[in-house]
């Protein structure tokens, strides 16, 4: 079966996984990868499908209505997997704005453009399918019930192959009541309440899933992981909120692409699916990886020194020296 599928945000972080599995993986595909190419957008990231037969590039914002429409008329679009969002929640907290804009507005943009163009088809919506990614924010945070941690209630090596422990005895499923608390996760949140909208009022077939973090290959560097590792290697100290205690479940981006693709293909609409890795980690635990590994790799081992500064907000934010 032949499909022409628009994916935004696809020179970015996950995205860029995304189309490179699509474009390989389904060859009678043709991979329109819209992407605005802000800050944390890179075409370098695909190098290595930029002149593959069934892919191309089409610099644009998704808030441009009419651009998307145009370009879904154009090239005869039966599918969107929408990626394209900011995504930092420290950046969202300085420009609220601009990830509402994004986030919420350009969404909308998405949703009306398939809407108008899939109803102007004999067919209508039959054989099309929006897919949009959302994060696992949305729900808020989880109690930690056992920091010291616990066997999980099932059996799994997570996408690292080490086994770990589980901090809680609770996890987020789908049906769990939203309680976004960042300007990121609530623009992400109004996002995912307009795609089922569109489902319930016009009958768009759309899915929506909810992710935890990613880490891999060609993720921005302010990002946790990245940035820890880059600063290490610069010898820099290595930001930490309050004694590096939260948790975070960790999904390897390939993995989470792999998923995306299963959930486009087999997903039934008007779905809500959770991605994770069951592969939870305290922030200080993942400084202690590649600290040790440097170190190792140098011959020595310093011990991990650990600085607490009081930020003037009262919240505490850690500093571990990288020598």
């Amino acid at each position: 079966m032949k499909r022409t599928i628009i994916i935004t945000g696809g020179a970015g972080f996950i995205g860029s996984h995304v189309v490179r599995l699509f474009v390989n993986k389904y060859p009678e595909y043709r991979i329109i990868n819209l992407d605005k190419l802000t800050y944390a957008g890179n075409l370098a990231n695909l190098k290595d499908i930029e002149d593959k037969p069934n892919y191309r590039f089409v610099k644009m914002d998704i808030c441009d209505f009419e651009g998307v429409l145009k370009l879904m008329q154009e090239e005869n679009v039966d599918g969107i997997i929408h990626l394209a969002a900011e995504s930092h929640v420290d950046r969202s907290i300085k420009d609220p704005f601009t990830f509402a804009q994004t986030n919420v507005m350009g969404t909308l943009s998405l949703l009306q453009a398939a809407k108008a163009y899939w109803e102007s088809l004999p067919e209508k919506y039959e054989g099309k399918r929006f897919y949009h990614i959302s994060t696992d924010e949305v729900y808020g945070a989880l109690e930690m019930t056992n920091p010291e941690g616990i066997e999980p209630p099932f059996t799994t090596k997570a996408s690292s192959g080490k086994h770990h422990l589980a901090y809680g005895e609770k996890f987020f499923t789908e049906d769990l009541k939203y309680q976004p608390h960042s300007p990121y996760s609530a623009a992400k949140a109004s996002s995912d309440h307009f795609v089922r909208a569109f489902h319930d009022t016009f009958g768009l077939p759309t899915i929506v899933t909810n992710c935890s973090n990613n880490y891999g290959p060609y993720q921005f560097p302010e990002k946790l992981i990245p940035l820890f590792i880059n600063n290490i290697r610069h010898r820099k100290p290595l930001p930490v909120y309050g004694k590096g205690e939260n948790v975070r479940d960790w999904l390897y981006v390939e993995d989470h692409a792999r998923a995306i693709d299963l959930i486009f293909h087999k997903g039934k609409v008007a779905e809500t699916y959770n991605i994770g890795g069951f592969n939870e980690w305290k922030n200080i635990d993942i400084i202690k990886g590649p600290h040790h590994l440097r170190h190792r790799s140098c011959g020595s081992r310093p011990p991990l020194c650990h600085r607490l500064l009081q930020t003037p907000e009262g919240t505490w934010m850690g500093a571990v020296p990288a020598v």
